[in-house]
């Protein structure tokens, strides 16, 4: 019994998706779950969504709610796409960084200097991005052939990639050297043909943007928990009012943390266009500002927890890119997983939920055993039905900055 319990434990329950996956990737229909390809496809699906909720936590650990992150991100795509046609791709970044910091200081303005409630602000800009890049794109696009009002001329330029020489074929002296990773994926060897097809993926034309974007996880780590800026910017949403009385300045504070959460957001808006698309169309977001809040929380507000939420909803949206029978092998990993809720749910004496979980699994073990494809239409809907899963499973365990959402007037430590 102990044993049992001590398989259901919380940190068990990140592992056991993972091991049930590599072992469901050793029949030859569903390897491509677990190929290089896959998880390559995963780390540029999931950037954007990771640096829209590492911004967050920005914001949201000064106590300011951001649900704007997608306008910010809206903002990140117009003025990436505008400056990278005109100037280069770094250029393009670097407008991207600006132009959602720019949305990212309205919502400050609005929620901080004039207390307005988080929610509609947030919604607002919103809905203001979406008008301000149609308009911006018939100013700007009127006179360019391939431009108009709800797309960009094409950004030519790419930023550079790389590959590790030796580890995953990258290049030395412009000649490609052996790749070491690669090789042993193709062994099929159970374990360590995933595990290197994993590092492949990871390590594999990667470009230099993407390295820049990754850097700031470990970056926000130490900034957040290691300096007197971070302890000061988190003390605003925990308690801002003993955080005035020892002089620290809130408005500030909450200024800073929200104009970095719209940086951020941008940023991950120019990836999208400079890295995914090479150009700007209306609604390119599709809804990731909304999942990289979602990953945020589901990372309980921790730059490291986002990234593995964010890894995890865009190795869903990878899914899009397989086959259907690939993805077929996905209703056999729900069913484990279903299980394994419905055994802990049982064991902790919530019986209706493990009823529930146990219900649910047989329907969809009735599903994987007759049937030898999935539609595509579900295949499509997965990132989002994950993210509900995610954050359903995850709401147990949350502690939020206990601020966050509320109006703050200066002086009320007097």
């Amino acid at each position: 019994m102990n044993k049992i319990l001590s398989l259901v434990k919380k940190r068990y329950i990140v592992l056991f998706p993972i091991v049930c996956l590599i072992f469901i990737a050793q029949f030859d229909k569903y390897s491509e779950l677990t190929s290089s390809g896959t998880f390559g496809a995963a780390l540029r699906l999931c950037i954007p969504i990771c640096l829209a909720g590492v911004g967050a936590i920005y914001s949201e650990r000064s106590g300011i709610v951001n649900i704007g992150l997608e306008g910010m991100m809206i903002m990140g795509t117009w003025f990436g796409a505008w400056a990278g046609w005109l100037y280069g791709p770094w250029y393009g970044v670097l407008a991207g960084f600006l132009g959602g910091a720019l949305f990212g200081l309205i919502h400050a303005i609005g929620t901080v200097t004039f207390q307005v409630d988080h929610i509609v602000s947030g919604v607002a800009i919103n809905i203001l991005a979406a008008g301000v890049a149609r308009f911006l794109s018939v100013v700007a696009y009127a006179d360019v052939p391939s431009g108009g009002a709800t797309q960009s001329p094409r950004v030519d330029d790419r930023i550079s990639q790389i590959s590790i020489p030796y580890l995953s074929g990258g290049e030395i002296n412009d000649e490609k050297t052996f790749d070491l990773f690669g090789s042993l994926e193709s062994l099929d060897i159970f374990l360590i043909s995933d595990i290197f097809g994993l590092l492949g993926g990871l390590t594999r034309n990667i470009s230099l943007f993407s390295i820049l974007a990754l850097s700031l996880v470990p970056i926000s780590v130490w900034i957040l928990w290691s300096t007197n800026f971070g302890l000061q910017l988190r003390s605003v949403g925990e308690y801002p009012v003993g955080s005035e009385s020892v002089g620290v300045n809130v408005y500030l504070m909450k200024y800073i943390g929200v104009t970095t959460s719209g940086a951020f957001a941008g940023l991950a808006g120019a990836y999208l266009v400079i890295e995914s698309a090479g150009i700007y169309r209306e609604g390119q977001t599709g809804g990731r500002g909304f999942i990289g809040l979602a990953s945020m929380i589901f990372g309980n507000w921790k730059p490291l927890g986002t990234f593995l939420g964010s890894g995890l909803f865009g190795y869903a949206d990878s899914l899009q890119l397989r086959s259907e029978e690939s993805v077929h092998g996905l209703l056999l990993l729900i069913v484990l997983i279903l299980l394994l809720v419905a055994i802990r749910s049982f064991f902790v004496k919530k019986i209706k939920s493990a009823v529930g979980a146990l219900s649910v699994a047989i329907l969809f073990a009735i599903w994987f055993f007759n049937s030898s494809t999935v539609p595509n239409e579900f295949v499509f809907f997965t990132p989002h039905i994950t993210t509900l899963i995610v954050l359903s499973f995850a709401s147990q365990r949350l502690r939020m900055p206990k601020f966050i959402g509320k109006s703050y007037r200066k002086g009320e430590a007097t």
